[in-house]
């Protein structure tokens, strides 16, 4: 297969359209061609007339390691070209670094959960081309997490960095679809279009949305997997938790735990809570200490997710309720334990992290509340994921 890259550089057809404009590039390191060359590289070794880069969360070269490192601008030393970055002063794309192109090319790696802040950056991008009236061009990538739907809904208000709109917490789109729904939602008159990848089947086995032929490399310092983005939709809540998501260790994201559970216990009980949501995937014991982050040092009891081997089920495996799970059973096993981490998320002030996260109170408030079952967050999200799959259809493209 080739993604949106390869095929922009190997099909002269497709880029003539970009012959005689200033061209920006927004992209990060997983930004490679199929033999691992940086698209930036490629591009201006193609002839593609570079004149500005942009640079996500954690910087074009991926080298801030926590949320909320702001990356500063700088000059390419190569190519002696502006460097952009859309995580440090601004989130949004300024007039003055608006001015320095006719068109961006937007190649990002994404790992399908809207709380990924790619995502709302592509969104601020296409904005700012419809004010300026620029050209917004994505070279499309695999959703590595496939099509599966999942969460509660973002509800009205709670819009944020990680929150982009009335999405689910797992969407199921290619950023170069998530454009057109954005597009559609928010009525953006902006010229954009798709460079298509050629022959990626998401459905299909062993990757299920990520193709087994390419190397994977970290879109984001702790996204360093398949298995990460696959359990990401459930993990990433653990960033609103005083639990471990395992910054400091070598398997960030997909493993949760504190030197205060016991993880033995917290997996039986996610079993007698909720046996169904933990279809798909193995739940494994283990013991670790981070090195950084939380816990820093401490010998942590904690729970690996494998969403990977024979057990994995790609159409079963749910793991925002697997992590809702994780929560719930922690709450009934130690009912004073200090679960949600009270500081700000993302610059989100006067709001708990776990609702920023979520897009709303309900999954904590699920979580708190003694009398509900599983059935009743089932319930809330099985609706939600319903009308979702009904809204983003139209912008499918594979």
């Amino acid at each position: 297969m080739k993604f949106g890259i390869d095929r922009l550089l190997t099909d002269p057809a497709l880029r003539q359209p970009l012959e005689g404009k200033r061209v920006a590039l927004l992209a990060h390191p997983a930004s490679v061609t199929a033999d691992l060359t940086h698209s930036l590289d490629a591009l201006i070794a193609t002839g593609v007339n570079i004149t500005a880069m942009f640079g996500p969360q954690h910087g074009v070269r991926g080298d801030l390691q926590d949320n909320m490192m702001e990356s500063p601008d700088f000059t390419d030393p190569q190519y002696n070209i502006p460097v952009f970055s859309l995580y440090g002063e601004v989130r949004r794309p300024t007039a003055a670094s608006m001015d320095t192109f006719d068109t961006i090319l937007i190649d990002l790696q994404d790992v399908g959960c809207r709380i990924y802040t790619f995502v709302t950056t592509l969104l601020y991008v296409l904005e700012a081309a419809a004010e300026h009236h620029k050209s917004v061009w994505v070279l499309d990538r695999p959703n590595p997490a496939g099509r599966p739907i999942e969460g509660l809904t973002l509800l009205p208000g709670w819009e944020s960095f990680v929150g982009a709109g009335p999405m689910p917490m797992r969407h199921g789109l290619t950023l170069g679809e998530l454009g057109h729904w954005f597009i559609a939602q928010h009525g953006i008159d902006v010229d954009y279009r798709v460079i298509a990848m050629e022959g990626w089947t998401p459905g299909a086995a062993p990757g299920f949305g990520w193709p087994e032929d390419r190397v994977w490399i970290n879109p984001s310092p702790n996204a360093a997997n398949v298995n990460m983005a696959r359990a990401y939709a459930g993990t990433v809540m653990l960033e609103g938790t005083n639990l471990s998501e395992g910054r400091g260790t070598t398997r960030p994201l997909e493993l949760f735990g504190a030197p205060d559970i016991d993880a033995k216990a917290v997996i039986a009980e996610m079993h007698r809570i909720a046996p169904d949501w933990l279809a798909g995937c193995t739940l494994r014991d283990f013991w670790f200490q981070p090195t950084f982050h939380k816990h820093v040092g401490q010998l942590c009891s904690g729970v690996f997710l494998h969403a990977e081997g024979a057990s994995y089920d790609h159409v079963a495996f749910r793991p925002w309720r697997v992590q809702a799970a994780g929560f719930k059973a922690i709450r009934a096993l130690y009912p004073d334990y200090d679960l949600w981490r009270d500081f700000p998320y993302e610059y989100e002030f006067g709001k708990l992290a776990i609702d920023v996260i979520n897009g709303g109170e309900g999954l904590r408030a699920w979580v708190d509340d003694s009398n509900a079952a599983a059935r009743d967050l089932e319930d809330a999200a099985a609706a939600d994921e319903r009308a979702w799959y009904e809204s983003s259809r139209a912008a499918l493209l594979y």
